[in-house]
């Protein structure tokens, strides 16, 4: 927005750079060695629970939940319900923490594509690995878009620069050590934006007439501090039902089945760490808890002081940029700086995080896992680093493209659906390769493209791309999609992914590798 750039000054400038210098030289400091596949990739498995419970904490979070959980709180009909889906994210890190940890560390494996190959074979592990490359770049994509749209919203450049800016950061944390690195900064980042998002919070208290009370008694009347919502309407989106059902299906294929964040399990010393650091990083819930509480009280705050025309129109445009104007506009010199970094905390530490799973997963798939213990580690490393820079490169491609179709869409809503498309494939061929049944990869295949179309035909991303190209109307986009939730698409897609498994699978032996 014009003008809002010119109030981040330079004592804003100074501590944002000075706190990204300070983690840059950290992260190098704490490199450790680079010398290995396993050193890059899984730290040497030598991390303590505590720190990978902290990057956990910090990939999960990112710069959506720091933006856009404020942004939908803020906007018209915005309230508290969105915590009920951590109903399912509870019980969902207490399932991979006692059950999928215990399995991963009886084989001594790298992802949990290396467990679907010794279960399913070559092919299953071909396959889900490039269902994690497309829900991996698109729902990453989403996060380099809300980074970029903090820094467009204080340095006035272009969206595209400004997303070329944040993923080359990102490319060059990840290169300078790997997941030692990634880890070591995630944990840096989890203080930083928690810092951030409570003494935003704070400031809010302090500007708004009548304080914590009025904050509460003005953000109840309108609303806000919704909590439950009992609808059994399948369009409504924050439901008891969505968070005790369907959510369970997309924690569970979140922590058990992608790399991003069963990366982290693998770099802890032994399975009783890991089963540690899963279940502990509940504590996210409580950093969403404080990003909602910011987002009820900037409504609060702009109802007792109206924004200009210009910052009203921006809001009614686009709800998500609310909380980096109000920290641009509204906060003294300094503190803007300061609670930027958290923002920027949140996005790159899941950024990098994306970047390292993205490149390992690649380098598996490519040499296979006895080619990864081969003895020419250092080359090895060397092509890790082309692959990280490379989908560096996928990442800043694909943001550039959802800023062009989102449209008016929640960023938090796009995340969570970007990897709805994959998530319950997924977890479906996961859940297969976990039962006795042994089955090839052609019905994981069948229901998988079944299930991508199911979303599609729900979702309003391919509606959203025919109406950017004029090929249909607003209106006709939005009368052509069924009216339904698309959080029910996580158990819906898993159960068919699994079922076709079993139905058109052909019978095989167990792989040798098991």
């Amino acid at each position: 927005m014009e003008g809002v750039h010119t109030q981040f000054l330079w004592i804003d400038w100074t501590v944002l750079g000075l706190y990204l210098l300070a983690t840059t030289w950290i992260g190098h400091a704490l490199r450790g060695k680079q010398s290995t596949m396993q050193d890059f990739f899984l730290a040497g498995r030598s991390l303590p629970w505590p720190a990978v419970c902290g990057s956990i904490v910090a990939t999960e979070i990112s710069a959506i939940t720091f933006v856009g959980v404020p942004g939908m709180v803020f906007a018209a009909g915005g309230d508290f319900t969105y915590l009920q889906w951590g109903i399912g994210s509870l019980m969902a890190r207490v399932i991979v923490g006692i059950w999928f940890v215990r399995v991963f560390y009886e084989r001594g494996i790298f992802s949990p594509y290396d467990y679907m190959q010794a279960r399913l074979g070559a092919g299953a592990r071909a396959f889900t690995t490039a269902l994690f490359f497309v829900g991996s770049v698109l729902g990453q994509g989403v996060r380099l878009l809300v980074t970029a749209l903090i820094l467009w919203t204080v340095t006035g450049l272009s969206f595209e620069w400004c997303i070329v800016i944040i993923g080359v950061f990102a490319i060059g944390w990840t290169l300078m050590g790997g997941m030692t690195t990634v880890i070591w900064t995630d944990v840096i980042q989890f203080f930083v934006f928690i810092g951030g998002g409570a003494l935003a919070f704070a400031v809010l208290m302090f500007d708004i007439d009548g304080g914590f009370s009025a904050f509460l008694s003005e953000a109840a009347a309108a609303g806000k501090l919704r909590l439950l919502d009992l609808s059994t309407d399948p369009n409504v989106q924050f439901t008891l039902w969505v968070g005790l059902i369907a959510m369970p299906f997309q924690n569970v294929a979140a922590f058990g089945t992608d790399q991003l964040n069963a990366q982290r399990m693998f770099c802890c010393r032994n399975a009783r760490d890991a089963s540690k650091a899963v279940i502990a990083s509940s504590i996210s819930l409580l950093v969403t808890v404080l990003m909602l509480a910011v987002g009820a009280a900037l409504y609060v705050y702009y109802a007792q002081h109206a924004p200009t025309p210009a910052e009203a129109a921006l809001f009614a445009k686009d709800a998500d940029s609310v909380f980096p104007v109000w920290i641009t506009t509204v906060l003294p010199p300094g503190l803007s700086g300061l609670i930027l970094a958290g923002a920027f905390a949140a996005a790159i530490s899941s950024l990098d995080s994306a970047l390292a799973a993205l490149a390992q997963t690649s380098m598996a798939l490519w040499h296979g896992r006895d080619g990864l213990e081969a003895a020419d580690q250092p080359r090895l490393v060397r092509q890790s680093r082309y692959a990280v820079v490379g989908w560096g490169v996928a990442l800043i491609l694909v943001a550039i493209g959802l800023q062009a179709i989102r449209g008016q869409i929640n960023l938090l809503s796009l995340a969570f659906g970007m990897v709805s498309y994959t998530y319950g494939p997924m977890l479906g061929a996961f859940l297969l390769a976990l039962s006795p049944v042994r089955r090839d990869i052609r019905g994981i295949v069948i229901g998988s493209v079944l299930s991508i179309l199911l979303v599609l035909w729900v979702r309003p991303d391919v509606y959203n791309i025919l109406a950017a190209f004029d090929v249909i109307t607003p209106e006709q986009a939005a009368a052509a999609r069924p009216k339904i939730n698309f959080a029910w698409l996580y158990p819906v897609t898993c159960l068919i992914t699994l079922g076709c498994g079993v139905v058109f699978g052909r019978k095989t032996q167990a792989p040798r590798a098991e």
